[in-house]
């Protein structure tokens, strides 16, 4: 599988591009998929002034292309942290979708209106013909590389 190595310049572009279509009075909360989601969030939290930020850890990949059968759920925030609430969740990547899916209808399910918001969306690789995310800054069927990838800042430490 072809991989795309992102500079942090790159992420700053796609995050420009979600904020484009993002409007902080929409939101009450972010919900953060980690770990993936946890950089993205951070700047959309910084740039829309939305403090309440809030984590589901979730594990799915286990390695380049290789998954669970089905997320699991490490963290979740409680029902009443939702109940009500419009939720911006914030990802790094929609690719099979299982894992926004499932985060997704966590929050329906406590409540929520989720808003489902990701950096990338692979279209051609969702498990939900359809269906996809809210939001996202662009579409793609490579692997991603983000800067924040331990191979990325490791091999550049080193350099």
């Amino acid at each position: 599988m072809e991989k795309h190595y992102l500079s942090w310049g790159d992420i700053s572009a796609l995050v420009s591009k979600l904020l484009a279509r993002l409007d902080r009075d929409d939101y009450d909360a972010i919900l953060c998929v980690t770990r993936g989601g946890m950089v993205p969030a951070c700047l959309i939290s910084e740039a829309l002034d939305l403090r309440n930020v809030l984590t589901a850890a979730v594990m799915f990949y286990t390695d380049v292309g290789e998954t669970l059968e089905q997320p699991v759920f490490l963290q979740f925030p409680s029902d009443a942290l939702l109940v009500g609430r419009r939720i911006l969740i914030v990802d790094d990547v929609w690719d099979s979708g299982k894992t926004a899916v499932a985060v997704r209808e966590r929050v329906r399910q406590a409540g929520g209106k989720p808003t489902l918001c990701t950096l990338h969306y692979k279209p051609s690789h969702s498990h939900f013909p359809g269906d996809g995310p809210d939001v996202f800054a662009q579409e793609t069927d490579g692997w991603i590389v983000y800067p924040w990838d331990p191979t990325q800042v490791w091999s550049s430490a080193s350099a």
